[in-house]
């Protein structure tokens, strides 16, 4: 009897489940063409939901990254390959399509938050695109400068959001990777780059990137992502091991995270 219980309840889960909540599923399991498909389903139902866009553009950034290998944890591992300045080869088709999913969502959050400026989904929607694209100015285009006036916007959307809705947890996220890049940058570098609110404390990253891990709903395992390399970093192998074996748990089908647990095997520390 328990277990029908038990099976009724993920099912309930299961069926509950927006196409944005699927389509992150997809891709946190690197499906990036089932990840498009539930995206895509969301925007024939509605076609005015900005956040769809920003869902899209996230989707093709993560794509492209996975092919430049820029997510795998060896990419993170030293303060010097965040800020090296040899540019990626980026795929234009993709780089097009990217830029236009910011663009529509953009728009459409500006049109929401005209008429609401408290609109949750709207600043989300505008953090996040902000967010992806200082995304895609630094990891790619190697811009890391022009990148922070995008996580300067990024994060005061998120802080307006945080203001008017502390509950919404995924705006953490932004917040707290901007402080791990500003924390990761040379100590000459950060006398140039400040954001209101910013510390550049990686201690402070990982806080708030841990409310986001316990309580997020879109970007949960991307803050697991960066909890793991953050722990690895701070040479805290057990902690990071243990992200990467919940990530491998949860998204059998990514076989980025069980690369990385098997290289933590290796570990012998700093």
């Amino acid at each position: 009897m328990k277990r029908i219980i038990v099976f009724v309840i993920l099912l309930a889960s299961v069926c509950a489940a927006s196409p944005l909540d699927q389509a992150f599923d997809r891709l946190y399991n690197f499906d990036f063409v089932g990840a498009h498909r539930f995206i895509d389903q969301q925007v024939a139902a509605d076609p005015a939901d900005p956040l769809s866009y920003a869902v899209r553009a996230s989707a093709l950034l993560f794509q492209e990254l996975d092919r430049l290998q820029i997510l795998e944890g060896e990419f993170f591992a030293d303060d010097k390959r965040l800020i090296d300045k040899k540019k990626m080869k980026a795929d234009p088709r993709l780089k097009d399509r990217f830029f236009q999913s910011i663009g529509e969502a953009q728009k459409l959050a500006q049109t929401r938050l005209a008429k609401n400026p408290q609109d949750a989904d709207a600043l989300f929607t505008m953090a996040l695109s902000s967010g992806l694209t200082g995304d895609y100015s630094s990891l790619i285009e190697k811009r890391q400068l022009n990148s922070f006036s995008y996580y300067k916007e990024s994060t005061g959307f998120a802080q307006s959001l945080l203001k008017a809705h502390p509950a919404f947890m995924d705006a953490h996220m932004t917040t707290g990777f901007s402080e791990y890049l500003i924390g990761s940058l040379p100590f000459f570098a950060k006398w140039f780059v400040k954001i209101d609110g910013i510390e550049g404390s990686k201690q402070l990253a990982a806080e708030k990137m841990k409310k986001v891990a316990q309580s997020g709903r879109y970007l949960k395992p991307f803050a697991k992502i960066l909890l793991s390399i953050y722990y690895l970093r701070e040479d805290q192998p057990a902690q990071s091991r243990s992200f990467l074996m919940e990530l491998t748990r949860d998204y059998p089908d990514n076989p980025l995270f069980r690369k990385e647990l098997g290289r933590l095997a290796n570990y012998r520390g700093k």
